[in-house]
């Protein structure tokens, strides 16, 4: 499993988490597509945007594998904001590849791409 060195390890200040330290030796946790309604709590939403913010500053548009990264908080993006990469594609595969889709995810999230602008 890639570790992906330099990325955020959770949401500060929450037990929300962005990455796993070790392989799941009872089986990859595979990606699924998890909706977002209105009426989740502000951490949460929090944390998709911290989250997406870190894998623009990290990986841009190129595609990315998986590796370390929590399954469950890429479920939250996965087939929106972040798609396959790759063609066929095994959603529970450490070594699958991944890309995020700016278009969308400049629409969900502006305030993600609207920092770098001002800083």
């Amino acid at each position: 499993m890639l570790k992906h060195r330099g990325f955020p390890g959770r949401l500060p200040g929450t037990d929300l988490q962005f990455t796993i330290r070790r392989a799941n030796p009872r089986g990859i946790t595979p990606l699924t597509r998890r909706e977002r309604y209105a009426d989740r709590r502000p951490a949460d939403r929090a944390a998709d945007a911290a989250f997406l913010a870190a894998l623009w500053e990290h990986f841009g548009d190129a595609p990315f594998a998986r590796g370390n990264l929590d399954a469950g908080r890429l479920s939250w993006l996965f087939g929106r904001e972040v798609l396959p990469a790759e063609d066929p594609f095994d959603a529970a595969s450490y070594d699958a590849l991944l890309r995020v889709n700016a278009e969308i995810a400049r629409a969900s999230f502006p305030e993600v791409f609207e920092r770098g602008r001002s800083a």
